[in-house]
């Protein structure tokens, strides 16, 4: 099981595949009883035809399991991808399935992103979302500071409560909730999985996202390389 570190205190694992590149030839040479028992260049140039040519279905049959440790900010983003993966073009009826962390059943310690103060980003000049080049340092420090003091005090009035024996799903209301991190598993076909990277890696997506997205195709790489290089960007 293979892990990458995001952020400041997030990361990527690789829990579990199935199947590989050889997964996403066979499934398209059952058409005419066909089997390939080892990957060689004639599969090779089947899988680019497939991306080339969008016919999407063979790379369904490859799974990949992942467990996420990201921002709330980040996991909501990403939660899109599991609502819309039934009636997206192209993506329909790809296999997602995401089980997180709950404070209605765990009282872990709370773990928040904070940016460091050369982290903080301007709005963007031509967009009403998205961002644009980093804040002056001073301006940063300001917010970084403001943000500790914050989770700060949430963090305090979270543990008043629960000590007076409010229940952890109301008791949780106290904790500034989009910086804090939780925890998934995301289990995904390989074409999901590109579907996500493709969108997410993109310089105009959320630059925390963004990192999320490079380390689920490093990983995802390992394991079906010549698919990946063939559908993803």
């Amino acid at each position: 099981m293979k892990m990458i570190n995001v952020l400041d205190k997030g990361y990527v694992r690789l829990v579990d595949t199935l199947g590989s590149d050889l997964t996403v030839v066979n499934a398209a040479r059952v058409s005419y009883a066909k089997e390939s028992l080892e990957l060689d260049d004639k599969d090779r140039k089947l899988i680019n035809f497939l991306a080339r040519e969008d016919h999407t279905s063979p790379f369904r049959h490859a799974i990949l399991q992942f467990e996420i440790y990201a921002p709330l900010m980040v996991a909501r983003q990403w939660w899109k991808y599991i609502v819309g993966s039934a009636h997206q073009e192209g993506v329909g009826d790809s296999l997602n399935a995401w089980n997180e962390s709950s404070r209605r059943y765990i009282t872990e310690e709370p773990i928040f992103y904070i940016p460091e103060k050369n982290q903080w980003r301007s709005k963007p000049e031509n967009s009403k979302q998205g961002s644009g080049e980093p804040v002056e340092w001073e301006l940063g420090e300001k917010y970084t500071k403001s943000l500790m003091e914050y989770i700060d005090l949430g963090e305090r009035l979270y543990n008043e409560a629960m000590e007076d024996g409010v229940c952890a799903e109301q008791a949780r209301l106290f904790l500034p909730a989009y910086g804090m991190y939780v925890r998934w598993y995301w289990t995904a076909s390989l074409q999901s999985v590109a579907h996500f990277i493709n969108q997410r890696i993109q310089s105009d997506a959320q630059k925390e996202i963004q990192e999320y997205a490079k380390a689920i195709l490093i990983l995802a790489k390992e394991s079906f390389p010549v698919s990946l290089e063939a559908i993803s960007i």
